[in-house]
């Protein structure tokens, strides 16, 4: 097996173009839109004069021409600086930092909730080929990946917090709540993470779901499997050590990419369930044309997508060692 570490290099070096790009490209689509920061703050306060507007953007920098504006955050990034929110009163790497703790749990909560449900049923679909469980097994994934995310969110919350009162509807954590201690926090923090972790895993297991369906049945039919069982290796044993085994390299592909993207899924859950995480935040940046973050936010997840892809091409060589890393 080749050593990884040109290959490694390369890819890293192709983080800085790629990343300069998407956010060039987001930072055009936000200047697209009508208006900026100082005319949001504005139309809160109730209207504000001309003198006052233009001293406004002189101080937030908004004066200079809009190239001037992204050179200036480009420079700021190279000395590991993400600028300041004015929005928030507070700088940018503070706020990620302190919202990021939440989109974490939640993405991780419904990455794995996807991928333990959905590998076992989609191995179980598989293994009962043409079965009733195979075709309820396809119709209940299909129907999860075509439902919209905030739709399924919303029935959720009408289901279990309207409804039937088992669990909140929104937040992070109960308002005004006195713990006694960790575990009590802990659990709370629980209770308002189902839902939307529910809701967000929900469209992922779909994936799962006929992902695994296909590469099961796809090795099933393979040489080895054929050898395994006849010589007497039970089917228990055939299942996890033969066939998912050789089946987990597109399922590891799609976890590495939906890590990295996950992002999008979360602006909508986050909002929906008013979760105090990264993509919240990204919505209220963009509803305050508050450029910095929305720069700093897009630049920390573009940077996300980029590591998880180069981490899924090196765990294709822990995989399968018939796999070369290219130098």
């Amino acid at each position: 097996m080749k050593k990884p570490g040109k290959y490694v290099t390369r890819r890293l070096l192709q983080v800085i173009p790629t990343s300069v790009i998407i956010v060039l490209l987001s930072f055009l689509l936000l200047k697209t839109a009508p208006g900026d920061m100082v005319d949001v703050i504005a139309a809160e306060s109730g209207g504000a004069t001309k003198e006052y507007m233009d001293q406004m953007r002189e101080l937030y920098g908004l004066d200079v021409p809009a190239h001037m504006q992204f050179v200036h955050f480009i420079n700021r990034v190279l000395h590991f600086d993400l600028g300041y929110s004015f929005r928030d009163n507070m700088p940018v790497s503070s706020l990620i930092l302190e919202r990021l703790p939440a989109t974490v749990l939640l993405s991780l909560s419904s990455i794995g909730f996807a991928l333990v449900v959905g590998v076992a049923l989609g191995a179980l679909a598989a293994k009962y080929r043409g079965s009733v469980l195979d075709t309820a097994i396809s119709v209940i994934s299909t129907i999860g990946f075509a439902t919209p995310l905030f739709w399924i969110g919303l029935m959720l919350i009408v289901l279990f917090s309207i409804q039937l009162r088992w669990l909140p509807v929104a937040g992070m954590v109960t308002v005004g709540m006195d713990y006694a201690n960790h575990w009590e926090y802990a659990l709370d923090v629980a209770r308002h993470l189902v839902l939307p972790a529910l809701s967000l895993g929900c469209f992922f297991l779909s994936m799962y779901v006929r992902l695994t369906r296909s590469a099961m049945l796809e090795v099933y039919g393979l040489d080895f499997v054929r050898t395994a069982r006849a010589k007497g290796v039970s089917e228990w044993r055939v299942i996890t050590r033969h066939v998912l085994r050789n089946a987990l390299l597109p399922i590891v592909t799609i976890t590495g990419l939906q890590l990295g993207g996950l992002f999008g899924g979360t602006v909508v859950i986050e909002t929906v369930f008013g979760w105090p995480g990264i993509g919240r935040l990204a919505y209220d940046a963009v509803a305050a044309r508050d450029i910095n973050l929305f720069l700093a936010i897009f630049l920390c997840s573009s940077l996300m997508v980029i590591f998880m892809n180069l981490l899924v091409d090196l765990l294709y060589v822990v995989l399968d060692p018939r796999i070369e890393v290219a130098q």
